[in-house]
């Protein structure tokens, strides 16, 4: 989609300090990140969809729009969301406030840059999205680092258990899948 790589340029040289890549997610972190979601999931949030590349994945891998709620800070990224995901819910605000618009949660997958916020913001949006994933749910998270995106302390506090997932090589830079449930 080039215009969709056009927009994430034009935001990046905006506002690089709020784009946390290089370039968009590619085709192949879409599908890990979203390998165990599909219609039986119900509601899923995405957090930080960007140019909606893991959206895409989501739909087809047969999400229904309006089970698909998505939360993205940047208004250009939301208007752009709004007009080519049609049904789908788009929030222009932060991941810690899905509990005011969701509930019943599947599936949380976030392109959020974990590693650069602080450990408050982390803290608070695990907590917000632990509040509305049901039981079996699950947080989908990528990482570019060489260690699991939620610091370990916030992880154990929380009783999650992160399980690595594939090294998505084919990605700018790999990328790690990481995939957190509460432990039984």
């Amino acid at each position: 989609m080039p215009s969709d790589l056009a927009l994430f340029m034009r935001q990046l040289l905006r506002n690089p300090k709020t784009i946390s890549a290089m370039a968009p997610s590619s085709r192949g972190l879409a599908q890990a990140m979203t390998a165990d979601i599909g219609p039986q999931t119900g509601a899923v949030a995405e957090f930080g969809p960007g140019t909606g590349v893991f959206t895409r994945a989501l739909l087809d891998r047969g999400v229904r729009p309006s089970d698909l709620t998505l939360f993205e800070l940047n208004p250009e990224f939301a208007a752009n969301l709004r007009q080519n995901f049609p049904g789908v819910r788009v929030v222009t605000g932060g991941a810690q406030t899905i509990a005011a618009h969701c509930a019943d949660v599947g599936a949380i997958v976030s392109g959020l840059p974990l590693l650069s916020f602080p450990p408050d913001l982390c803290r608070a949006i695990f907590t917000a999205s632990l509040r509305v994933l049901r039981p079996g749910g699950a947080i989908h998270q990528f990482t570019y680092g060489p260690k699991a995106p939620l610091p370990d302390d916030i992880r154990q506090e929380m009783g999650l258990i992160a399980t690595p997932g594939p090294r998505i090589w084919l990605n700018l830079p790999p990328a790690r899948v990481y995939t957190y449930r509460r432990s039984a």
